[in-house]
């Protein structure tokens, strides 16, 4: 039991969400709702905390540990009463975006990214390339779409079609989150909206993305005194290579293609 001394400056724990949502399987950099429950956990149950704050720093990744992390937000906040207040860094898109939304305010820069509602699926073909090479491709499988989306074959147009509308219902509910959560601050169309594309923090404000713009502790000490004192409950990672040295052959390469992956993503939004 934690207790709280007369006259002890308010202490708001801070849960770090930076990085892609969910990443490469096995690999440790990714944030899962298995890697972050704990210190979400930590951060609801502080005794006398007056808000939980998230520091979100993230380019998207992963729809269902998006949503799995947010509703588990959502729920700690209830069951604790406690306000959540996120706070934006450089990025919060796609489903950065998505979690940003479980917070009761958002605050960001106003030159950070918010946005990209949307849903993307990328690939390569190599179907003519194997064929230049003299390599057949021998597939046996039952059910129709069991090959779904084979690199190594012609793209075809039943597998497309089941794609889009895989990612048109992944879109309405990513719309319907946001309607709920900033309904009524939003200026703009479901058109408009779910377009995918970005804004700054200072035009996010004005189309009710946002709520503001704001650095964690300006804007945490005008709402809770001077004295206010934050914790990070998941302090950052070490330095790149002291957090890879020591590690396995096959761990340090999946971490590296982590790396690369969000990297890539981050690329995407100039960053």
């Amino acid at each position: 039991m934690q207790l709280r001394l007369p006259f002890a400056p308010p202490v708001v724990p801070v849960v770090r969400l930076c990085g892609m949502i969910g990443g490469l399987p096995f690999a440790r950099r990714g944030l899962t709702l298995r890697g972050l429950d704990r210190h979400l956990e930590a951060a609801f149950a502080s005794a006398g905390a007056p808000a939980v704050a998230l520091l979100v720093d993230s380019p998207g990744g992963s729809p269902v540990q998006a949503s799995l992390i947010a509703g588990r937000i959502r729920e700690l906040a209830r069951r604790t009463g406690r306000p959540v207040l996120t706070f934006v860094e450089d990025v919060a898109a796609s489903g950065g975006y998505w979690i940003a939304c479980a917070g009761d305010e958002i605050w960001a820069d106003s030159s950070s990214l918010i946005g990209s509602i949307g849903v993307i699926s990328a690939g390569f073909g190599f179907d003519r390339a194997i064929a230049r090479l003299g390599i057949d491709r021998r597939v046996h499988a039952r059910g129709p779409l069991k090959d779904f989306l084979d690199p190594f074959r012609p793209e075809d147009p039943a597998h497309v079609e089941v794609l889009e509308q895989i990612q048109a219902e992944l879109h309405a509910r990513f719309l319907a989150y946001v309607r709920e959560r900033r309904g009524r601050h939003l200026a703009l169309s479901d058109e408009e909206l779910g377009s995918g594309r970005v804004w700054t923090g200072e035009n996010a404000v004005r189309l009710g993305l946002i709520d503001g713009t704001g650095e964690l502790r300006t804007v945490l000490r005008q709402r809770f005194g001077e004295r206010v004192r934050v914790r990070f409950v998941n302090p950052p990672r070490t330095g790149l290579w002291r957090g890879l040295a020591g590690r396995a052959t096959e761990d340090l390469a999946v971490d590296l293609l982590a790396l690369l992956e969000e990297r890539l993503s981050r690329a995407r939004f100039g960053l």
